[in-house]
């Protein structure tokens, strides 16, 4: 998660392909991820290729304790050489 001040300058989408980078180097070619329904990082995800699988109704808790739905997503690796 990055500080609403510092959203959209790219931060979060370095920090995506450094772990993808990191999962690749440790053999894995399936990586699962959730996010809040309700936040922004939906949005990046699908832009960085990663598959929406499905929403959880009323999991997630919020930063001002609310409830919100969690999105899951999912994304391939290519199998390290």
């Amino acid at each position: 998660m990055t500080r609403p001040s510092h959203r959209g300058r790219g931060i979060g989408a370095a920090l995506v392909r450094a772990a993808e980078a990191q999962a690749a180097e440790r053999g894995r070619t399936l990586l699962v991820l959730d996010t809040a329904s309700d936040g922004r990082a939906a949005g990046l995800y699908e832009q960085l290729g990663y598959t929406f699988a499905g929403e959880i109704p009323g999991y997630a808790l919020t930063p001002y304790g609310a409830l919100s739905g969690t999105r899951i997503y999912w994304k391939r690796l290519p199998p390290s050489p």
